[in-house]
């Protein structure tokens, strides 16, 4: 719909939120190339349409995606059959679906979960088949396997992290606190039914069961602790600052949980290959596929990335059964996963099922298309895969997890705080700093108070920093790591359309009530004597600051006026 500006003279009940801002989902775009602004409205939702011939015409569903393998309950193979890709592909195009809310600009929803994923489900309804209890099955077992309060970013496919308070409760994170970022339903495979084909550019293709992998006469164990960051950590703060790519699943609203550390048990991917024969024909990169549906664009595919051989050469990668001394649980991989080190989680294939040896990295979507860094220029009208940078290693980066933004702390004269800091790439942190005057002066964290070192994993702390001041401040924390890398000081710095990797300083805006102030310490007294609660600041409440005689007091020692 095209509407010249001159027309456009109707005012909206919420014209005020629209025209401030508030609602910028619901904003014309100004089309100003030509001689006379036009506004370009965003579209009314389409119609739900279905054209049944065609859907039917494909063929019966659950024959066409029925079970691919004996005890692999909602696995359907896609990279095989690309004819089997191209019948979901027009079923899931001869209808409408429902469109996702708009949270960026639009409102965040105060549930949980707190997006549903709705399109997710009805793609995955829509082929049927093996899919079609894909979701009701995956929520059953984050029900099961995930802690109470955890925190339902999306239901389907789940997305999830712990509560700020439980994040860095401890150096090592519990299975059911660790956070999970899943791209379809989950498989659910039996052990016993299971196989790992291994494939490709090597001299002597092979598959192995569970039980083959873990025979310690032909693979030696591996045991390491890992922390693992979703490049979507902290996303919230570049979707507060700018809104970027609206894409439901990629960009649910991450705050800082979307990192965890566990000590994991498996052997080394490295032991793999030689054990078929090595690499053969200039094969440089591992193509690794995880056994969920994830569907893209209207395509239906399985999980596939690619991490380099120099990566798994180096005895950086690792096929994992064992995480904290429990099996896999089903959310995170059971029964088996990958694990690279020091690189971006979406590299560490969950439910692995085959490894294929190949001269360049993957040209799936999730290596090729998504989890790139944009430069700043590059949006959604300009952008090209070759201009975005694949995220491999993460940056170094830190959070602070208590206190929280825009809360209240009364204080004498220093403020308690908490938080993680990470670097990838096995890099440590080696110093953490914090700032309670927006990044001017900085605080080194005690050496007692931080988790002890590890070439791949967070360190957690803990700290009192001074800070003089009443009223808003803004507290910062930024990590060195042992290669002196640190974080730009400001999200704007680290801006891109894909809003992925949020490794600016992170801030937070705390109001400060310092109690060696004589005069707040009166104040809070009559606050209490009162019986006036002290929550919320905002909250006006009558209580004078000075009677009048000490007014009249005042302003006879020191008069507002001056004399001719």
């Amino acid at each position: 719909m095209e509407v010249t500006e001159k027309l456009d003279t109707k005012n909206r009940p919420d014209e005020w939120l629209i025209e401030q801002g508030m609602a910028g989902h619901k904003l014309p775009i100004l089309d100003q190339s030509g001689e006379e602004t036009v506004h370009r409205y965003p579209s009314d939702p389409a119609p739900i349409t279905q054209d049944r011939a065609a859907i039917e015409a494909i063929g019966d569903r659950d024959e066409l995606f029925a079970r691919e393998r004996a005890g692999w309950v909602g696995y359907v193979e896609w990279e095989n059959y690309p004819d089997k890709k191209a019948k979901a592909h027009k079923i899931l195009t001869s209808q409408t679906f429902p469109s996702s809310p708009d949270y960026q600009f639009g409102p965040i929803p105060g549930t949980n979960p707190v997006l549903s994923g709705d399109d997710f489900k009805a793609w995955h309804a829509a082929i049927g088949g093996e899919l079609t209890r894909a979701a009701d099955d995956s929520w059953r077992i984050v029900l099961q396997e995930k802690h109470p309060d955890m925190l339902h970013l999306l239901q389907f496919p789940y997305n999830g992290e712990p509560p700020k308070r439980l994040t860095t409760a401890q150096p090592i994170t519990p299975n059911p606190l660790h956070f999970v970022r899943n791209h379809g339903g989950i498989p659910l495979i039996d052990k016993d039914q299971y196989e790992l084909q291994l494939d490709g550019l090597v001299r002597n293709p092979k598959t192995y069961t569970l039980d083959e992998l873990m025979d310690e006469s032909r693979f030696p164990r591996m045991e390491k602790t890992v922390t693992m960051q979703c490049s979507g950590t902290r996303r919230i703060e570049q979707i507060n600052l700018y809104s970027g790519q609206g894409d439901e699943v990629p960009q649910a609203p991450w705050a800082e949980g979307a990192i965890g550390t566990a000590r994991y048990v498996g052997i080394s991917m490295k032991k793999l290959i030689k054990d078929g024969g090595g690499l053969v024909d200039g094969a440089k990169h591992l193509e690794l596929y995880g056994a969920e549906t994830y569907i893209k664009d209207l395509h239906a595919m399985n999980y596939v990335v690619s991490v380099p051989w120099s990566k798994v050469k180096a005895n950086e990668v690792m096929l994992a059964w064992e995480m904290n001394g429990e099996p896999l649980p089903k959310i995170h991989g059971y029964p088996l996963r990958v694990v690279v080190f020091g690189y971006i989680g979406a590299r560490s294939v969950k439910w692995l099922y085959r490894i294929k040896a190949i001269p360049t990295p993957s040209l799936a979507p999730v290596q090729s298309r998504e989890y790139l860094y944009w430069n700043q220029q590059i949006g959604k009208y300009n952008l090209r895969p070759i201009d975005g940078i694949q995220i491999q290693e993460m940056p170094v980066s830190s959070a602070i997890m208590t206190p929280w933004q825009n809360q209240v702390i009364i204080h004498n004269g220093s403020i308690k705080c908490k938080g993680w800091a990470y670097s990838g790439g096995g890099r440590w942190p080696e110093r953490v700093e914090l700032s309670a005057d927006g990044g001017f002066n900085w605080y080194a964290v005690k050496e007692e108070n931080l988790s002890k070192k590890g070439k791949w994993t967070w360190r957690t702390w803990e700290t009192e920093i001074p800070c003089d001041a009443e009223g808003w401040i803004e507290l910062v924390v930024r990590t060195w790591d042992n290669a002196l890398n640190t974080e730009p000081i400001g999200i704007r710095q680290t801006w891109n359309w894909g809003l992925h990797v949020t490794s600016s300083a992170h801030r937070v805006k705390v109001y400060s009530v310092n109690k060696t102030r004589e005069q707040t310490r009166k104040r809070l007294a009559q606050f209490e004597e009162m019986g006036i609660p002290l929550a919320p600041i905002t909250k006006y409440e009558v209580v004078s600051g000075l009677s009048d005689e000490e007014l009249h007091a005042y302003w006879k020692a020191h008069p507002r006026d001056v004399d001719d």
